[in-house]
């Protein structure tokens, strides 16, 4: 099974397995991280699961959508490696992965 890291608000990093075909999203809440809200559940409509994607995995990521660029474009944190955790399949490519939950806008 994939891992991934996954690094809190406060720098605590935490390394989790997931299984692959879940999202980044649902692979953090599963594994009990509270601090993701995801209050949309994956609709990719309230960036409540906003992350910070490790440089050297961005190259694994799919294209980020039309919607989740205007979501993003609504957050004061936003940088050059957000996305929504939604809208990131997990899979064995995303294996080591490093994601920082994004601070709460």
């Amino acid at each position: 099974m994939p891992k991934m890291i996954v690094v809190t608000r406060e720098g605590t990093e935490t390394t989790v397995e997931g299984e692959t075909g879940l999202t980044v999203m649902e692979v953090i809440r599963d594994n009990g991280f509270d601090e993701l809200l995801a209050l949309c559940g994956g609709c990719c409509s309230c960036a409540t699961c906003h992350v910070y994607v490790d440089d050297a995995f961005t190259d694994r990521l799919p294209a980020m959508s039309e919607d989740e660029n205007d979501l993003l474009d609504s957050s004061d944190s936003r940088t050059a490696q957000s996305r929504l955790s939604c809208q990131i399949p997990f899979n064995d490519a995303l294996d080591g992965v490093r994601v920082t939950l994004a601070p709460d806008d």
